[in-house]
């Protein structure tokens, strides 16, 4: 793994590759970008070469900043046709204009976009991505007590259902 990783960071990243997928419930400044980057960059060299980073509007240059700052292959997209090999990060509001079926690992920046149990947002996510073996949630803000939310990561991780879940 990538030296500028802390050690917390690396198991991260190890753990979640071994798994295929998971969440990243890391609070706020403790990396959660660079163990995206990273955990990407091993799942696209293990599939398809593509890797999908989703973010909220107007943090994704700034991702692009961060991955080019450690060296990793990255650009900014806002459609299918501009994906390539490495990391290709564009905003959830795009994610109509993409092929899920494209990439071989995505990740959810600020993953709590989730939050909303019936949303059309959470269910676009959950399907799109739905038999992908590396997927990632990563959050600094799960709600412990927020049942439905944590359903949704269940779902969208293919671990079990969101009703399931709740019951």
């Amino acid at each position: 793994l990538a030296p500028h990783l802390f050690n917390y960071q690396a198991h991260c990243v190890a753990f979640a590759l071994e798994a295929g997928s998971g969440g990243m419930f890391l609070d706020t400044g403790l990396g959660k970008t660079e163990i995206q980057l990273e955990y990407l960059r091993h799942a696209a060299e293990a599939t398809n070469g593509r890797a999908l980073l989703l973010t909220p509007l107007a943090v994704a240059g700034q991702t692009k900043r961060r991955a080019e700052r450690w060296g990793y292959e990255a650009r900014v997209i806002r459609e299918q046709s501009e994906a390539g090999d490495g990391i290709n990060i564009c905003n959830y509001d795009r994610l109509d204009k993409l092929d899920p079926s494209a990439f071989g690992a995505v990740s959810l920046d600020e993953a709590s976009i989730l939050k909303s149990f019936t949303g059309k947002t959470t269910r676009a996510l959950i399907d799109a991505f739905r038999g992908h073996r590396f997927k990632l949630a990563a959050t600094a803000t799960p709600a412990p007590n927020d049942h439905m939310e944590l359903g949704n990561y269940a779902e969208f991780l293919e671990i079990m259902q969101a009703n399931e879940m709740l019951s």
